[in-house]
């Protein structure tokens, strides 16, 4: 693996750069903590389709650009330096594409693929898979898919779905093999869902920030048409075991805070010497030093496996580790401003009160849910030591 970047590498993160730093000039979005991704925009998400920034890594034949993962890795590095609004077609980008190119038919691959790298209309996409009394255990699922005819008809309820209020289309995990001695490993399959279809109710969340991501979704006797099974009968766990490398791999899970490690070093450069010329404490600028080492590790850890994924190794351990590194990471950096700030730090924001712009105060409300959201830093754990390290359970 190499530690430096090629210089191809550096100019089309150079490239990326610019176009992000011209669309803060011309206002079409602002850096800002916030949930794991900003809202969509559909004009931005379009400017990335025509420079063929969705799909990046896939083959031509479907509409991408066949470049390597360390290039999406880069481009993703860029983005969530400054926060771009990626709601429109993230999902579609980071998931539901690699999915499809594994395990979709022709016809799914033919009719979504391109669809989704142009970020035409009616392609965004929600992730179906937790609920009630399933979440990190998603083989523990109760929602029922049974066929009839042509068709599945679905029943049953998903929970934290985030989107799924401004999808289009699900990407849903329900349970087809009801027998009671089936192994609940082989009787789940994967399915795409248009969100309109009569029987879905959609029911908001409002997290503790006050914001709407998260919401309820209830399936009443939904119908989907067999074309719309991904995969095989029986084997989504499997599939989705796959597909969760990509979620779990990413610099969004290191980055999704890092506008406010930038202010935070700015805080602690401006209160250096305040007080009457006494030094800011030192603890302080030894957290900050800690904080600067951790993210270059973890920005290794994920660059590492956008390697190991271009060399066509598997990366469930390795993916594993970026995410129980980076969601703690981010967790550190919060209670470590939180410390540096003191009181401050839970002020809102709009108040003139509120150090750097109040993301801080926002990040803490958002902190609880970074080790649980896309497998619980337990979970994540167990994969390292069975899959990783070849431990026993």
């Amino acid at each position: 693996m190499r530690f430096t970047f090629t210089p191809e590498q550096e100019a089309f993160r150079l490239d990326v750069r610019d176009f992000l730093e011209a669309e803060i000039q011309a206002g079409v979005f602002s850096t800002r903590c916030a949930d794991l991704v900003q809202p969509g925009n559909r004009e931005f998400s379009l400017k990335m389709a025509e420079r063929g920034w969705i799909g990046l890594t896939w083959p031509r034949e479907y509409g991408g650009q066949g470049r390597t993962y360390v290039e999406k890795y880069i481009l993703m590095e860029e983005l969530f330096r400054v926060q771009a609004p990626l709601g429109y077609h993230f999902a579609g980008d980071r998931q539901v594409g690699p999915a499809l190119i594994h395990f979709g038919s022709d016809w799914q691959k033919e009719h979504f693929l391109p669809r989704i790298v142009r970020a035409d209309e009616g392609t965004v996409f929600c992730l179906l898979f937790s609920e009630p009394e399933a979440g990190s255990d998603l083989a523990g699922i109760t929602t029922k898919a049974l066929k009839d005819g042509d068709y599945y008809v679905i029943n049953g309820q998903k929970v934290w779905t985030s989107g799924a209020h401004q999808a289009d289309h699900g990407w849903l995990l329900a349970r087809t093999d009801l027998a009671p001695e089936s192994n609940r490993y082989l009787s789940c399959s994967e399915f795409i869902v248009d969100m309109k279809t009569p029987g879905i109710t959609i029911r908001p969340i409002v997290n503790m920030v006050g914001e709407h991501s998260f919401n309820e979704v209830f399936f009443d006797d939904v119908k989907i048409h067999r074309n719309y099974l991904v995969g095989r009968e029986n084997q989504g766990f499997k599939q989705i075991m796959a597909q969760v490398d990509y979620e779990r791999a990413g610099l969004e899970r290191l980055m999704q805070n890092y506008p406010l490690f930038v202010q935070l070093k700015e805080y602690v450069q401006t209160l250096d010497k305040a007080d009457g010329g006494a030094e800011y404490p030192t603890w302080a600028r030894d957290q900050v030093a800690q904080l600067e080492i951790e993210y270059q590790i973890g920005r290794l850890l994920c660059y590492k496996t956008a390697w190991m994924i271009d060399q066509g190794a598997t990366v469930s351990s390795q993916a594993a580790m970026c995410k129980a590194f980076c969601t703690q990471y981010e967790q550190r950096l919060n209670d470590a401003a939180s410390r540096i700030v003191g009181p401050l730090s839970l002020i809102r924001r709009g108040s003139s009160w509120a150090p750097m712009r109040g993301d801080l105060a926002e990040c803490l409300l958002y902190q609880p849910s970074y080790t649980i959201q896309g497998g619980s830093v337990e979970v994540l754990k167990n994969i390292i030591a069975l899959r990783g390290l070849g431990l026993s359970r």
